[in-house]
């Protein structure tokens, strides 16, 4: 549900981020992810449960990605896929504060827990909001940091931001093919992350502990690809790296389903999570460099509705598929299979032409930077 939540609002999100601005939408986020939270300490019921989840999940889409890719990529150009690997990475290293929620859950309860975790992201992450900045143009600069020119000591008016809009965006071929590979991606990447654990302890015999160990690996492995695939990314064809990536997902998602040991477990952590960490930089900065900044959000929000399908049908289609057959290999198969096509789409995609700056919306004037 909170999956189909992120795709189905995906285009009115990225819409109000390029109007609006991302600092407005990370303060509305932070105060939806925080109440969601701070709610959830308080429930008794089933419907009240999914209120809160939903006001969580709503929250940690308005207040996450999407507005902070759309940051990075208006702010960096030469080096827009190692930026957007930084951040990512940071993104990842969140995931290390597991044990410490484990160890509170286990002291204090979950309602506690729920409860200090909904003030944590008030007091914590609301401030935080107030660093965000939509464009460099807004204040007199340009991307990678560069200066504008300035006459009789007055700024000159910022360059127009060029750019397809999402309608241009959506008739290209460009747009579909990226879309149809980074859904592939998510095929594999949420089957594996809700049904990893189930197959090495069931399907391939390793104990409880050893696939946690293999999950940690997968992590550490993952945070490193992203910062080696952002810095890679802007040294090499795009397109072709993601190429790479996707027939990296799909050989480490065979061997994990026809392996039976800790070592082929492993091969599918390195595979997998080197495969996942370097795609990702690389399929959010192309789209940046095919369509441009001006409707980046946008174009993001409409890409959100497709490859949202791949990351909700990947668990869904292995998990009836192992109450059919008893087991992963053949789920595992199929979609390792379907991951080696997303090459042939990310190769499949050409650039399209870009209109001249005349055509782009223009940026918002000085005077409406604070948004």
């Amino acid at each position: 549900m909170a999956r189909a939540e992120s795709g189905i609002l995906g285009p009115v999100q990225g819409w109000a981020i390029d109007r609006f601005g991302p600092r407005s939408m990370m303060r509305i986020g932070m105060v939806l992810f925080g109440a969601g939270f701070i709610y959830l300490s308080r429930i008794d019921s089933l419907l009240t449960f999914y209120i809160a989840f939903g006001l969580m999940a709503l929250g940690s889409s308005l207040g996450g990605f999407m507005p902070l890719a759309t940051t990075v990529t208006n702010w960096f150009a030469r080096k827009r896929a190692m930026s957007l690997g930084v951040m990512m990475t940071g993104m990842s290293v969140g995931a290390l504060t597991v044990p410490i929620v484990v160890w509170s859950l286990s002291e204090f309860g979950w309602r506690t827990t729920s409860l200090a975790s909904g003030i944590i992201i008030l007091v914590v992450g609301l401030p935080l909001t107030q660093v965000m900045r939509h464009s460099p143009e807004q204040y007199g600069l340009l991307p990678d940091g560069a200066q504008q020119t300035y006459r009789d000591g007055k700024v000159q008016a910022a360059p127009k931001i060029t750019g397809l809009t999402a309608r241009q965006a959506l008739k290209t071929q460009a747009f579909w093919m990226l879309s149809i590979s980074h859904g592939l991606a998510l095929l594999v990447v949420g089957a594996a992350l809700l049904h990893q654990i189930p197959h090495m302890v069931e399907g391939m015999g390793l104990t409880a502990g050893t696939a946690g160990l293999v999950v940690a690996v997968l992590a550490i492995v993952v945070i490193t690809a992203q910062l080696s695939g952002g810095y890679i990314g802007d040294r090499i064809n795009k397109k072709v790296g993601i190429a790479g990536c996707m027939l990296a997902h799909g050989a480490g998602f065979a061997i994990f389903a026809l392996s039976t040991s800790l070592t082929g477990a492993l091969a599918f952590a390195v595979l997998h999570g080197v495969a996942w960490g370097v795609r990702s930089p690389l399929i959010n900065s192309i789209r940046a460099d095919y369509f441009g900044r001006a409707h980046y959000a946008t174009i993001m929000g409409f890409t959100s509705m497709i490859v949202m399908i791949g990351m909700t049908a990947g668990p869904l289609f292995a998990g009836i598929m192992y109450d059919a057959t008893g087991n992963y290999q053949v789920p595992f198969l199929v979609l390792a299979g379907l991951a080696g096509l997303g090459s042939l789409a990310a190769l499949a995609a050409r650039k399209p032409k870009m209109p001249v700056a005349d055509d782009a919306e223009p940026t918002m004037a000085p005077a409406l930077a604070k948004r």
